[in-house]
């Protein structure tokens, strides 16, 4: 088996320069929702000693003196600018597997020359959309992940693609790598193995005992263990070790909807499904994208709408949810289509106990968690559907604090630069 993964550099960043383009060189962070901290940053950002996650009040001196380009978060445009890497990836790729919105798996068995096919898809990716990517390819979805972080660490070197097939270069990278580089490990747990089982590099982690790892830790501990010798353990199409970061609920009718109102009941109803399982996972959305379509063979002129809608504080509130797919909804419909299917996709996750207030943003719902504990309990225990929200739930009127939001070059019409001559 021969897996890549395709990853989009400082993914927030590029997006935003790829419209500045005279930033290239500069320092360009993205702050939070509300424009709370830093979620990311570019190599001169880094060199400048900028963390993930730093308030951006500390940085207002450096962005005074002209140092460092902050951006409001701009879901809109990462989403539209991911759908299209992830469409581009696909046209290339014998099977994809979309992990996050600027992470995607490809299946490459079958490629004869797996490099080559790399550096073609990154620069297919750069020359169709100016998104720079690394390229990590391996016999597992760890090993390739792992091919992928040595990518990015030694860019000068290796163009940002790394083949990591052959055994004798896994061990050098393995004895290098710390074992929090090693997907699904993390700090937290790295800390651990270091203290418990002193393992403080992947190689170590490879040639521990599996079952020891399995009884101290977690079989996905033990299976991330026994990927790194290249053993697959993580199914192509599964998320691997850690949690989903896209969850999709979507559906083909049974029959041509025509109304708006028969609409809005559906995507109620998939939101309702994809919020659950957000839940189930403990994460909190930052964007819902909502999308309807006509029959791809059906006679007359095809019909495909979607609105991508940013949230205004991580959520995983079915009633905030539902709100914001029902505004996208009403803003793409389009009279007269008969409408064959549609769904929403939520993205851009957060773990629940990740997040910091933001006295400035929108307050979340009270007591939020709690009745969305009960509804959900009383679902389990009396089948799905049996509480659940009014079909004609409307969205309200969200506005987000984003003093430096760029505009939506690639959804919106009214946004797009204007050349003046």
């Amino acid at each position: 088996m021969t897996i890549a993964l395709i990853d989009a550099n400082a993914f927030y960043c590029s997006a935003q320069i790829l419209f500045e383009p005279w930033l290239r060189d500069s320092a360009v962070v993205v702050a939070s929702n509300g424009d709370g901290c830093v979620v990311s940053r570019n190599d001169p950002a880094k060199a400048l000693g900028i963390k993930m996650g730093q308030p951006v009040f500390e940085l207002r001196d450096l962005e005074a003196r002209n140092q460092v380009k902050i951006f409001s978060s701009n879901y809109s445009l990462y989403q539209s600018l991911s759908n299209r890497m992830m469409a581009i990836l696909e046209e290339h790729s014998p099977r994809i597997s979309p992990y996050s919105i600027d992470e995607c798996f490809s299946w490459l068995d079958g490629i004869a020359d797996p490099e080559a096919w790399g550096r073609q898809a990154q620069a297919q990716v750069m020359r169709r959309i100016g998104l720079p990517v690394g390229v990590g390819i391996g016999p597992t979805k760890t090993l390739a992940k792992l091919a992928n972080w040595a990518a990015k660490r030694w860019k000068a070197k290796t163009g940002c693609v790394v083949l990591l097939t052959d055994p004798s270069r896994q061990e050098k990278l393995l004895r290098y790598a710390p074992v929090g580089e090693v997907w699904g490990i993390g700090r937290r747990l790295s800390a651990r193995l270091e203290s418990e089982l002193s393992i403080k590099t992947a190689w170590q982690l490879a040639n521990a005992d599996p079952k020891l790892l399995r009884r101290y830790f977690s079989v996905n501990v033990e299976r991330t263990a026994r990927e790194l010798c290249g053993i697959p353990c993580f199914p192509f199409g599964d998320t691997g070790p850690e949690r989903k970061q896209q969850i999709i609920s979507s559906r083909t009718f049974g029959e041509k909807i025509y109304r708006l109102e028969s609409l809005r009941s559906a995507v109620a109803h998939y939101t309702s499904v994809a919020a659950a399982k957000l839940r189930a996972q403990g994460s909190l959305a930052n964007c819902i994208q909502v999308f309807a379509q006509s029959s791809a063979f059906a006679p007359g002129e095809r019909f495909s709408g979607t609105r991508i809608m940013a949230l205004p504080y991580p959520t995983d509130d079915t009633r905030d949810l539902v709100a914001a797919a029902q505004q996208g909804l009403g803003a793409m419909f389009r009279e007269g289509v008969a409408y064959a299917k549609a769904g929403v996709i939520l993205s851009q996750f957060v773990e629940r106990g990740a997040i910091t207030g933001d006295l400035f943003a929108p307050a979340p719902r009270s007591g939020s968690k709690a009745v969305m504990q009960v509804m959900d309990a009383i679902n389990a225990r009396q089948g799905r559907g049996a509480i659940r929200l009014g079909s004609d739930h409307e969205g309200g009127g969200w506005v987000m604090r984003q003093r430096l939001l760029s505009p939506s070059y690639t959804t919106s019409w009214q946004e797009l630069p204007q050349a003046r001559c």
